[in-house]
């Protein structure tokens, strides 16, 4: 799918769900997410089933949830996460939460879409560590999954069809009905007035360039440190650091990223891609300093924070 048939579906589909709905959204550069999804049940329940297995590793003791736990927002808490046999990784673990929602997934935007994502955990030698011959084998040698792909696919258990099924899945595990939500649909009383002063103030400070749209960012790519020289000052610079540098080689692209989604933000610490800022008090503050050039006041910091806990969303019905 290119970039322009992503964009004119995902309108059409935000489009849609809105102009069916019985209210009206206010005119904030956030939008809400989504109530309702269309997704295949039965393939949804293989992609879950998929998800939580660890046949999917080279020696069966990591799964997808290991590092991205629905349990814990969607990440693992780590400032990097653990692979196979312990092995630490290099960057950190993003949610797994609303990420068919974002423009390309992992920080540098390597693969185009979530069924482009699926191919690197699973042969990453400090992940999965595997290979789709291995995995298609266990899986085949499993009555289960023989069962549940005969009975949805023609053609059994394919690496296509095995993708289909995470996907399919990881496109259900949006997170709706946020207090923020309920605010954008019309309840003045579904956050307090702190809150909403956090929100004008996130607004008025400019956070609002960067993180805006239905996911509160994950729709645009932009440089870490555009203001102060971030990298400078923490030190240490690794490759992973270099962002979308290391897809694109172009040298604009050095130290950016993509910007990542605020929903359900609060659950999802240490923040960055390092991992290196583990409140979320500190990382409004960096933010601020390295990416808009101010020195905000403690108290200001505070009602954003404040905001911020408002995009706590909900996941089958229920608080994250």
């Amino acid at each position: 799918m290119s970039w322009y048939q992503y964009c004119l579906t995902a309108f059409l589909f935000i489009f849609i769900s809105y102009s069916c709905s019985s209210f009206e959204i206010r005119n904030e550069p956030i939008l809400p997410i989504p109530n309702a999804i269309n997704l295949d049940s039965e393939l949804v329940n293989i992609g879950n089933k998929l998800f939580h297995d660890k046949l999917l590793s080279k020696n069966g003791t990591v799964s997808c949830s290991t590092c991205h736990s629905l349990t814990t927002g969607g990440v693992d808490g780590l400032i990097t996460s653990k692979g196979m046999d312990g092995q630490v990784g290099n960057i950190n673990a993003p949610t797994v939460f609303n990420s068919s929602l974002n423009i390309k997934q992992f920080w540098d935007g390597r693969a185009l879409d979530l069924n482009a994502q699926i191919d690197d955990p699973i042969v990453n030698k400090k992940e999965m560590g595997s290979s789709w011959n291995k995995v298609i084998g266990a899986l085949k040698q499993d009555e289960n999954y023989q069962t549940l792909f005969s009975q949805k696919f023609s053609d059994g258990i394919t690496i296509s069809n095995i993708k289909l099924a995470i996907v399919a899945f990881e496109e259900s595990l949006l997170t709706p009905n946020s207090r923020f939500d309920q605010y954008l649909k019309g309840s003045d009383s579904a956050i307090t007035s702190k809150e909403l002063e956090g929100y004008n103030l996130f607004k008025q400070y400019g956070c609002i360039s960067c993180h805006q749209g239905v996911s509160v960012g994950g729709n645009l790519f932009q440089k870490l440190g555009i203001m102060k020289d971030y990298f400078k000052d923490r030190g240490n610079i690794t490759e992973v650091d270099l962002g979308r540098y290391n897809v694109t080689k172009k040298e604009y692209d050095r130290h950016v990223f993509k910007v990542p989604s605020l929903r359900n933000i609060n659950l999802t610490s240490p923040y960055f891609h390092d991992g290196s800022v583990p409140t979320l008090f500190d990382a409004v503050e960096k933010m601020m300093i390295y990416q808009l050039d101010v020195d905000p006041s403690k108290d200001d910091i505070l009602l954003i924070v404040e905001f911020l806990k408002t995009l706590t969303g909900e996941y089958q019905g229920k608080p994250l």
